[in-house]
C-alpha cells in the first residue's frame, strides 16, 4: 500500500506498519519511515494498517488505530464486546488479546518502566484475580449522558457510544442499566441536567444503586456499605456511592492480603496509612498494630474522611487526619509558585514511623513527599501504585535516598484494560536497615 510521506501524515491517513513493543498506555510502538506511531488495537509482532487519529506534520509522534490486521499475532482473540475496537468505546484496550497474554504485556510495561525510570532490572509477574476470563468483574460503572444518549465515551473523546450493558461489569449493572433506560422510555422521562449515571453494586447490600449525577451541582452524598475480609474477620465499611472504592469485586481481598504481607506489621508499632480513602487498608492495619500501637490515617477528601472516622471507630489506637499529604508534610505543591517560606509541617504527624503505607493518586507521590517519608526512617515502606510510570519515578527517588526495592507484586485488577495495580515493598539499604 502506498501512502503519504512520513512527515506529511495527518488525521485520516492510513499506512501499513510493523508493530513493535507494548508501551505504557495501552498502545504499541510502530514506525513509518522513522516516524513514531502509537497504535491501539494491535499486538507486538503484527503487521497492520494503521489510521492516524491524532497528530500531524511537525508533531513528535502520532496516534493511530489498527483498522485492519494484515498479519495477526497468535495471541489475538475475537473481541468480547460489541462496541470494542477502533472508533468505538475507549474503556478497554485489550479486548482483542487473550487474558493470559494481557498479563504478560502488563508485566513487560512494569518491567520496562522500572528499568527506564529507576534503573532497576526486575522480572515481573502479573497475578490474576478471581474473575472469569477477565469478564464480569467490575462492580462500578459510570455511563455518560450526552444529548439524551446513555453510553460510554470513545477513546480520548467526549463523544458517547450508546450501550445497553458492559461485558466487564457484573450482571447486576447490565440489569440496572436496562431497567433505567426502560423507565426513561416508558415515562417519557428526561435526562436533562444529568451528566452521567453511576451504577454501583455494593458487596454488603442486596440492592443495586443508580446515581443520577447532576451536570451543574454537586452530587448529594449517598452512603453504601462494602464488605472486606481481614485477618481479624470480615468487616463492613461505609463509603459514598461515588467515592473511591476498588472496582474489581475481588480487589479488596487481594489488596488487603498483599499489603499486610508486605508491611509485616508488628503489635505495638506506629504505622502511617497515607491517601487512605475510607480505610480499606487502615482498618486491618489498625487491627495489626493492636491496642498498644498507633495507626495514623491521612485522607484529603472530606466525605471520605467522614466514612474513614466511622470505619475506624472501633479501633481507638487509630488517628484520622484530614488533609493533603504534601501539605501536612510541609512539601510545596507541584505547579504552585513557592513563596519565601515552605509550608509548615503539621504537628499531627509523628517524627518517626515503623511502617509507612501509601496509595497515592495516578501521578504518584513525588520527590518532596518521598523525601519526607524517608526522613521518618521506617523499617518498611509499602507503596500501592495504579500507574507503573509513577511507581518507577518514585522508586528512583527512594533508591537514591537509601531504600531498596525488596518486593513487588503486580495484580490484574483491571482485565481488558492496560491498567495494573502494583504493591511494592522498600526497606533501608545495608547498614541503615532496622531490626
Amino acid at each position: 500500500m502506498t501512502g503519504p510521506e512520513a512527515d506529511e501524515l495527518t488525521v485520516g491517513d492510513e499506512v501499513d506498519v510493523e508493530v513493535g513493543p507494548i508501551a505504557h498506555g495501552g498502545h504499541c510502538v510502530a514506525r513509518h519511515e522513522g516516524r513514531v506511531l502509537f497504535v491501539r488495537h494491535t499486538l507486538p509482532g503484527e503487521r497492520v494498517r494503521a489510521r492516524i487519529t491524532e497528530g500531524g506534520p511537525g508533531d513528535r509522534f502520532l496516534r493511530a488505530d489498527a483498522v485492519e490486521v494484515l498479519t495477526a499475532s497468535p495471541d489475538r482473540v475475537p473481541v468480547r464486546c460489541p462496541v470494542a475496537g477502533p472508533g468505538r468505546c475507549g474503556g478497554c484496550d485489550f479486548q482483542h488479546v487473550s487474558t493470559e497474554h494481557q498479563r504478560r504485556l502488563k508485566a513487560d510495561v512494569v518491567a520496562e518502566q522500572l528499568q527506564r525510570l529507576a534503573g532497576i532490572e526486575r522480572e515481573v509477574l502479573v497475578e490474576p484475580l478471581d474473575d472469569e476470563d477477565g469478564l464480569r468483574y467490575r462492580t462500578r460503572v459510570e455511563f455518560a449522558v450526552v444529548d439524551g444518549r446513555v453510553g460510554l465515551r470513545r477513546h480520548r473523546s467526549h463523544e458517547v457510544v450508546p450501550v445497553t450493558g458492559c461485558p466487564i461489569a457484573v450482571p447486576e449493572i447490565d440489569e440496572a442499566l436496562v431497567e433505567t433506560l426502560a423507565d426513561v422510555e416508558r415515562t417519557r422521562g428526561e435526562l436533562d441536567g444529568i451528566s452521567a449515571l453511576d451504577i454501583v453494586v455494593p458487596s454488603a447490600e442486596a440492592d443495586t444503586v443508580v446515581v443520577e449525577v447532576p451536570t451543574e451541582e454537586p452530587t448529594p452524598p449517598i452512603a453504601i456499605t462494602e464488605r472486606v475480609a481481614t485477618p481479624a474477620g470480615e468487616r463492613v465499611l461505609g463509603v459514598d456511592a461515588r467515592g473511591f472504592w476498588q472496582v474489581h469485586r475481588d480487589a479488596p481481598r487481594a489488596f488487603v492480603g498483599a499489603v499486610l504481607a508486605a508491611a509485616d506489621v508488628r503489635p505495638g508499632e506506629r504505622v502511617l496509612d497515607l491517601y487512605s480513602g475510607v480505610g480499606l487498608l487502615s482498618v486491618p492495619l489498625a487491627e495489626a498494630v493492636g491496642p498498644d500501637g498507633q495507626l495514623i490515617a491521612v485522607e484529603s477528601d472530606r466525605r471520605a474522611t467522614e466514612h474513614l472516622r466511622d470505619n475506624l471507630a472501633a479501633t481507638p489506637q487509630a488517628l484520622v487526619v484530614c488533609g493533603r499529604v504534601d501539605d501536612l508534610f510541609g512539601v510545596p505543591r507541584r505547579g504552585r509558585r513557592r513563596g519565601p517560606r515552605r509550608p509548615a509541617r503539621s504537628d499531627l504527624l509523628p517524627p518517626s514511623a515503623d511502617v509507612v503505607v501509601l496509595d497515592p493518586p495516578r501521578t504518584g507521590a513525588g520527590r518532596g513527599v518521598v523525601e519526607a517519608l524517608t526522613s521518618l526512617r521506617p523499617r518498611r515502606l509499602v507503596y500501592v501504585a495504579c500507574d507503573p510510570a509513577a511507581l518507577a519515578r518514585d522508586t528512583g527517588y527512594l533508591t537514591g535516598l537509601g531504600y531498596d526495592l525488596t518486593g513487588l507484586r503486580a495484580l490484574d485488577a483491571f482485565p481488558m484494560t492496560h491498567h495494573v495495580e502494583c504493591v511494592a515493598t522498600f526497606e533501608p539499604k545495608g547498614e541503615d536497615a532496622r531490626p
